[in-house]
């Protein structure tokens, strides 16, 4: 895995009331859900982006009111076929 320097501000914790790794943490959640919202990554791309299990990540996305669904009828026909 690779190491990536993110420099903040030390002001920038207090918003979320979360120590520096809970921050970080927080902010992979929401770039993935974002991303995922968009349309940019799936929804697996987005759980590993986020460090959550697929499981996990489909509660985020309802915590941040995000539609879990964001397949087109043709995408969702390809994850079903690819099912075990």
């Amino acid at each position: 895995m690779r190491t990536v320097a993110i420099q903040l501000p030390e002001t920038v914790f207090s918003a979320l009331r979360k120590n520096p790794e809970e921050f970080v943490q927080e902010m992979r959640i929401a770039a993935a859900v974002k991303w995922y919202e968009l349309g940019e990554i799936s929804q697996a791309k987005a759980a590993e982006i986020s460090g959550l299990t697929r499981a996990e990540f489909i509660n985020a996305l309802a915590r941040y009111q995000v539609d879990f669904m964001q397949y087109t009828a043709q995408e969702l026909a390809e994850e079903l076929m690819n099912v075990d």
